[in-house]
C-alpha cells in the first residue's frame, strides 16, 4: 500500500512539475509578446492609417514582412503571383504551423478614431473588418514562437502567411492553388470582433462576379431610340436577381452594388457596371446557384440590346471546422482573456453606443462564447485553407460591444486603446495554441484524422475557373 501511495505522489508531483514547465514556457511567449506591445501597436497604427484596398497593400505588407524579417525570418515574396502575397518562415523540420495574418481595407469606410461619424480624408477606405490589427497580431505570436524555437525549447517550423484581399478578392484560394500550404500541419488564425469567442463554426461559401454592360449613347431627349442604355441592362439584372431570390434554398444571400452607371441623365449610358456575391453554407448549391445568377444578366443583355462581359471575380469555400483545434483556441481564449476596460475605454465606448443598433453590455468583454456547430453568416477566404490544412480561429473583443463589422464605428473602435488590448490578447491566444500543438504532437494527429473524415467521399474543388488569375484591379474603377 504504502509503495502504491509513493508511486501515486511520484506521478503526481511528475504531473505538477510538467505542468509548472509548461506555465513556465508560455509565459516566455506572453513575456515576449508584452515587450513587443507598443512597437507591434505603431505597426498596426500605420496600416490603419494606410487603409489600402486589397491587392495594392503594398505599404502594408512591407510593414509587415519588414517586422518579420527583422525578427530573423526567411520572407518569401511575392508569392501565388500577388504582389503584395509573403511568407515568412523560421525554425525548421516538422510539425509545420502556419499562422494567418490579413491587412486589407474596405471601400467606403473612411473613419477618424472618434465616437461619431467623422470621415476621413483620403482614398474613403477604412479597416472596418480590423485586419490591421489581424495582421499584426498573427506576425507577434509567430515571433514569439521562433524564439522558442532558437531556444530549443520547442522544435517545428512556424510560418507566416501574409494573405492580400480577404475582402472580396479570395488571395488564400490562389495561395492554396500555388501549393503554399502543402507542407503545413496546422492552421492558426483569428479575427477581431465586438466579443471573444471560439468554437467549430462553418462560414459561407460565396461566388463574386462583375457583370460589365457596354451599349450605345445617345442624347436621351433628343434621339432615345438611338440609345441602348447599359444602366437598363443592369436594372434589369438586378430585377431579376431579385425574382431569383424566391426560389432559392434557405440561407442563400444575393447582393450587389452598382459600380458604375453612367455621367449624366441626359445621355444614354454606353457602359454600367454591377458586381455581385452570392453565398451559401454548401459551396454545391452556391456552384448549382451561380450559373441562374449569370442568366439574369445574359438575359438583361438580350433585352437591351446590350453587350455583356463577365468578369469572375473568384469564389471561395465554405470552412471546414476543426473540433480538435476549436477546442485548444477556446481552452487558452478562456484562460487568458483578461479584457478590461478602463475609464477612458468606457466613456468612449458609452459614447459610440449611442449610434449603435443593438448595443450590448459593456462588460460583456470578459466572456467567451462558445459556438458548437453551426454557420456563421459571412464569408472567408480560410474556407479553402481548411479543405486541405486542419484549420481553426478564434475571435477577440476589440470593438465596443454590439459593434457590427464593415461599420465605421468598427473603424474608429480600431484605432482605440480597447483594439490594442484584444490585439494583444490575440497575439498571446495564437502562441498558446501553437506552443499546445507544438508539445503535444497526438492534437496535430487528431486534427488531420478529423480532417480526413470530414473530406471522406468529396475531395477539396475550388469555385473558381480552371485557370483564373487572380483579379488583381478588383478595388479599381471600372471602365
Amino acid at each position: 500500500m504504502n509503495c502504491m501511495l509513493s508511486m501515486t505522489i511520484r506521478s503526481l508531483l511528475l504531473v505538477l512539475l510538467l505542468s509548472s514547465t509548461a506555465l513556465s514556457q508560455k509565459e516566455d511567449l506572453y513575456k515576449s509578446i508584452h515587450k513587443r506591445d507598443a512597437a507591434s501597436w505603431r505597426v498596426a497604427m500605420e496600416i490603419w492609417e494606410l487603409a489600402e484596398p486589397g491587392y495594392q497593400e503594398t505599404r502594408s505588407a512591407a510593414l509587415l514582412s519588414g517586422m518579420l524579417e527583422e525578427a530573423g525570418f526567411k520572407i518569401q515574396k511575392p508569392v501565388a503571383q500577388i504582389p503584395t502575397a509573403f511568407t515568412a518562415t523560421a525554425g525548421s523540420g516538422k510539425p509545420v504551423i502556419g499562422i494567418l495574418g490579413e491587412y486589407d481595407a474596405l471601400p467606403g469606410l473612411a473613419q477618424q478614431a472618434t465616437p461619431q461619424r467623422d470621415p476621413r480624408p483620403g482614398n474613403g477606405y477604412g479597416h472596418g473588418c480590423g485586419h490591421h490589427l489581424f495582421g499584426v497580431a498573427s506576425a507577434s505570436a509567430a515571433i514569439a514562437i521562433a524564439e522558442q524555437i532558437r531556444e530549443g525549447q520547442i522544435t517545428g517550423t512556424v510560418r507566416f502567411y501574409g494573405c492580400p484581399a480577404e475582402e472580396g478578392g479570395s488571395a488564400k484560394v490562389f495561395m492554396v492553388q500555388a501549393g503554399l500550404f502543402e507542407d503545413c500541419d496546422v492552421v492558426l488564425h483569428w479575427h477581431p470582433g465586438s466579443t471573444n469567442s471560439a468554437g467549430d463554426r462553418s462560414t459561407l461559401a460565396r461566388i463574386a462576379v462583375k457583370f460589365r454592360f457596354h451599349g450605345t449613347s445617345a442624347h436621351a431627349a433628343g434621339a432615345p431610340e438611338q440609345g441602348r442604355s447599359a444602366l437598363d441592362a443592369v436594372a434589369l439584372t438586378n430585377h431579376a436577381a431579385e425574382l431569383l431570390r424566391e426560389h432559392t434554398p434557405d440561407k442563400t444571400r444575393i447582393h450587389h452594388v452598382i459600380t458604375y452607371g453612367g455621367d449624366a441623365p441626359n445621355v444614354v449610358p454606353n457602359f454600367a457596371e454591377v458586381y455581385y456575391y452570392i453565398r451559401h453554407p454548401s459551396s454545391d448549391v452556391v456552384g448549382e446557384l451561380y450559373p441562374r445568377l449569370e442568366r439574369c444578366a445574359e438575359g438583361a443583355a438580350l433585352a437591351t440590346g446590350t453587350r455583356l462581359e463577365i468578369h469572375h471575380q473568384g469564389g471561395i469555400k465554405e470552412i471546414l471546422p476543426n473540433n480538435v483545434l476549436s477546442q485548444v483556441s477556446l481552452a487558452n481564449l478562456k484562460q487568458l482573456n483578461d479584457l478590461e476596460y478602463s475609464r477612458a475605454d468606457i466613456r468612449f465606448a458609452t459614447r459610440l453606443g449611442e449610434s449603435l443598433p443593438r448595443p450590448q453590455p459593456l462588460d460583456s468583454i470578459k466572456q467567451v462564447l462558445t459556438f458548437s456547430g453551426g454557420t456563421g453568416m459571412g464569408s472567408t477566404d480560410v474556407g479553402d485553407v481548411s479543405w486541405v490544412v486542419p484549420t481553426a480561429g478564434f475571435s477577440t473583443a476589440c470593438w465596443v460591444p454590439g459593434t457590427p463589422g464593415h461599420s465605421w464605428q468598427a473603424v474608429a473602435c480600431g484605432a482605440q486603446p480597447i483594439a490594442r488590448k484584444g490585439m494583444n490578447l490575440a497575439a498571446r491566444v495564437i502562441a498558446a495554441n501553437a506552443w499546445d500543438l507544438y508539445t503535444q504532437p497526438e492534437r496535430v494527429a487528431a486534427a488531420r484524422e478529423e480532417l480526413q473524415q470530414k473530406l471522406t467521399g468529396r475531395a477539396y474543388q475550388s469555385l473558381m475557373l480552371p485557370g483564373q488569375k487572380p483579379p488583381l484591379d478588383y478595388r479599381d474603377a471600372p471602365r
